[in-house]
Order: structure tokens, then C-alpha cells, then sequence
């Protein structure tokens, strides 16, 4: 008698999950940060596993949940939107999946995780040389942020504060700034982006 052990099959948080049936409008996340993170995950892209990046190495501490849309990819035509709004010192997509953070009044406490969210906006953010874009979204059935459709409805006070985040977190007190972001942009415009980025994602792996 043969046994053939069948291993659990796991989808590829990247490439394995849909963006989403109603995207851009509702889109699937892959969370691989949460607020009381003092280390910085990421998605390892040959595995699909969560590893460490780096500890966070400043008092900064992500403000929302943070991650990236499944089955996008930032390239040719997330680039096309960056040097549209006026970027002349972009010269690529950072290559990398859609980042997303994801406002939530519920604590979560550990990445590695699935939601559905809605954009509401996002940061045109030029990381040297880079268009880096970071969506902001909320999460779909959010007894206090759900309820919102674009980011100009945001107290400012929650906007400034993201900004700050992906202002500073990457440089010591002593450096000059790394990146920069372009413009803050509404719903509409992010789901421009979303839509660029699954039109890259496509021309890269196809599907």
C-alpha cells in the first residue's frame, strides 16, 4: 500500500487571489501591516510568505492597516499617471504590487490576513525616481469609517497624519527627505490608478 501525502495547497497572496469581483470600487487587501507593528513585513514574492523586512527604526508606527491589492503591479501605465500630474523627475513604477492602507476603527492585531476595502484616494509619492503610489481606502462595513467615499471627507487631522507617515518613515531625523508626494488624489483618481495597475500587472504575467 502507497501512501501519497497531499500537501495543503495555499494561494500565493499576490498572484493566487483576485483583485476583487467589483474593483476598482471594492477591492481585495492583503494586509501585511497592522498599527502595533514595530517591525515592517512584507510578502516574500517567491513563497507568499510574510517575512521581515526590517524592525521599524524610528517612533513612527504605521497609522492604518497596510499591505497591497492582489494581481497589480506598478509599471508602464501607473508611471503614464504619475508624469500626467505633473511628476518630471519619475522614471518608473516601483515595481512592486499596489500599496494600500486601509483605515479600520477595529484592532487587528496581526498581518497575514484578507479584507475587502473601498478607495477613497491616495498619495502620488515619488520615492527616488520611483512612482509609488499609496491608496488609502476604508473597510468595507466599518461602523466608523465605512461610511466614507472620498478622501476629501476625511478630517484633515487623519490625512496629515498618513502623509506624515510616508513622509518620515524612511529617513533619520538628520537626512533629507527620500520621496515626496506629488499630489493627494480622490476616489476617482485611485481607481485610475487601481485600473493602471492591474493593466501592468497583466503585461507583465498576463491574465
Amino acid at each position: 500500500l502507497k501512501i501519497i501525502m497531499i500537501p495543503n495547497f495555499k494561494a500565493h497572496p499576490w498572484h493566487g487571489i483576485s483583485v476583487g469581483s467589483e474593483a476598482p470600487d471594492i477591492v481585495n487587501v492583503f494586509v501585511e501591516i497592522v498599527p502595533s507593528d514595530t517591525i515592517k513585513y512584507e510578502v516574500d514574492k517567491e513563497s507568499g510568505y510574510l517575512k521581515v523586512d526590517r524592525p521599524q527604526q524610528f517612533s513612527n508606527i504605521i497609522p492604518a492597516l497596510y499591505g497591497f491589492i492582489p494581481r497589480t503591479y506598478c509599471h508602464d501605465e501607473v508611471l503614464k499617471l504619475a508624469i500626467e500630474s505633473g511628476a518630471t523627475d519619475v522614471n518608473t513604477g516601483d515595481l512592486d504590487p499596489l500599496d494600500i492602507c486601509v483605515l479600520s476603527s477595529h484592532n487587528i492585531h496581526a498581518g497575514g490576513l484578507l479584507l475587502e476595502a473601498i478607495p477613497i484616494g491616495g498619495f502620488k509619492m515619488i520615492d527616488k525616481g520611483e512612482a509609488d503610489d499609496k491608496i488609502v481606502a476604508v473597510m468595507k462595513g466599518d461602523h466608523a469609517f465605512g461610511h466614507f467615499r472620498d478622501i476629501n471627507d476625511l478630517p484633515q487631522a487623519e490625512v496629515k497624519r498618513l502623509m506624515h507617515y510616508f513622509l518620515t518613515y524612511k529617513n533619520l531625523p538628520d537626512e533629507p527627505a527620500k520621496c515626496r508626494i506629488q499630489e493627494v488624489y480622490g476616489a476617482e483618481h485611485a481607481k485610475k490608478v487601481i485600473q493602471a495597475s492591474e493593466q501592468d500587472y497583466a503585461n507583465k504575467f498576463g491574465g
